[in-house]
């Protein structure tokens, strides 16, 4: 589960400020497309401010969960200029 953990926390890192990717986006970049509840898992109980958790979204543009809140994570993404409309990416986030 450590490395899955590692690699879920380096694809993470690696989404631009401004962008987001899916959970589902982010298991299948590691290898493992059926594990994207276990991505939201890990990232729910992320601490590290350097790993930008709230850039990873639902499937379907849900903002979803966020360990510090989703007002929180709706907060961190307008300030990086993500459009949000109805609790959903606005236009759907880029791939």
């Amino acid at each position: 589960m450590f490395d899955f953990k590692k690699k879920v926390y380096k694809i993470v890192k690696k989404i631009p400020m401004g962008k987001t990717r899916s959970y589902k986006e982010v298991a299948f970049l590691i290898g493992r497309p059926k594990a994207w509840r276990a991505v939201g898992n890990i990232l729910n109980q992320n601490k590290n401010p350097k790993i930008p958790c709230h850039r990873v979204v639902k499937e379907d543009g849900r903002v979803g969960g966020y360990r510090c809140g989703a007002k929180k994570k709706i907060t961190l993404l307008k300030k990086e200029g993500i459009m949000i409309k109805n609790g959903k990416i606005t236009p759907r986030f880029e791939k």
